[in-house]
């Protein structure tokens, strides 16, 4: 018989590529146990940022007028001199809600961008909608907002600190993930109130 027909592995290059291909898998094994381990959970992530892009929707689509909304002459006003109420204007500092307005309130809810400004949603409760309801399954993040006056680029293109705000959203959710988003809301249509 030849000697051709009969080669094969022998007992000890099987061993050998076991024990190779064993310590490959173990580091492998290893590496995406501290990859798996290091990253927070996606579904909370997402859910983070979804409650952040909720939130800031909800505060951008607010009026941004010279006069506060509930003001007589908001529609109509050029610049804050032309409120029928002068200290309820928007380019007055701080910004922040007007005396009894709330997110939740049926007879004085927030009706303007600077309203939000220092909202803050704790967890627990938790996240709550538009009405003050407790969202199931959201108890474990918290929100924060800020609003502030920001002036837009420069030059013949420019947007005054006055015409310009700064929107920010932060939540926090389980396992220490953070998600936070910025944008900014301008005065576009000084005459224009929704």
């Amino acid at each position: 018989m030849s000697t051709r027909l009969s080669r094969g592995v022998t007992l000890v290059e099987l061993i050998v590529f076991i024990v190779i291909v064993g310590v490959a898998m173990a580091g492998l094994f290893a590496a995406f146990n501290t990859i798996t381990a290091a990253s927070a959970d996606p579904q909370v992530r997402k859910q983070a940022l979804a409650i952040a892009e909720s939130l800031m929707d909800e505060v951008a689509l607010m009026p941004f007028t010279f006069c506060d909304p509930d003001d007589a002459n908001a529609a109509s006003a050029i610049s804050s001199a032309g409120c029928a109420v002068g200290t309820n204007s928007e380019d007055i500092l701080p910004l922040g809600p007007e005396g009894g307005e709330d997110r939740y309130g049926t007879t004085a809810p927030y009706d303007n961008v600077s309203d939000y400004n220092t909202f803050t949603l704790l967890a627990p409760p938790g996240i709550k909608d538009i009405n003050g309801n407790v969202i199931i399954g959201l108890e474990g993040y918290s929100a924060a907002i800020t609003v502030s006056q920001a002036g837009l680029a420069s030059g013949v293109d420019a947007i005054s600190t006055a015409d310009a705000l700064k929107i920010s959203v932060t939540v926090n959710g389980p396992g220490g993930v953070t998600t936070t988003l910025e944008g900014y809301r301008t005065r576009y249509a000084p005459t224009t109130a929704p």
